[in-house]
């Protein structure tokens, strides 16, 4: 037999034993299913620039890996505002918002919604809107890793 460390199950065991130290609480399912159905998810959402660290925050306490952040302008059921500017009146009705883009296929793509609605819910209009969006492929560039593996 050679020298490498294995089970019965002829799994590497310094590699279980690495998977377990990275295992979530949304990695075992009760009714034995994966999550998402086994299908990698994008969760979108755009929400007000200030509530962007509470959002940061509350994916961190769920396990959420990584995230994407770009500031937009936009629209939706915020009112707009009135300014004067050199003596000139002018309406804003593009609004600043981040836009957050989270790529998942081990976590319950709900349960990153829950997060950021957590994060970002202050109760007025213009909180924003999160989207969920079914990925058809993922590509790892560095290691060509695909599907699951590459998020």
């Amino acid at each position: 037999m050679d020298d490498q460390n294995t089970d019965l199950d002829g799994i590497d065991a310094d590699d279980q034993r690495h998977s377990d130290t990275n295992m979530h609480e949304h990695d075992i399912r009760t009714d034995g299913g994966e999550a998402n159905d086994g299908e990698i998810k994008m969760v979108v959402a755009m929400v007000r620039p200030d509530k962007l660290g509470d959002v940061k925050q509350a994916l961190a306490e769920i396990g959420a890996p990584s995230l994407t952040v770009t500031n937009v302008s936009g629209r939706g059921s915020q009112p707009a505002k009135k300014g004067q500017w050199r003596g000139e009146e002018y309406v804003v009705d593009l609004h600043q918002k981040v836009k957050i883009e989270c790529v998942v296929a081990d976590i319950p793509a709900q349960d990153i919604v829950d997060a950021i609605v957590e994060g970002a819910n202050t109760g007025e209009k213009g909180d924003g809107k999160v989207f969920v969006l079914p990925v058809e492929s993922a590509t790892q560039i560095r290691t060509g890793k695909t599907g699951r593996d590459a998020v």
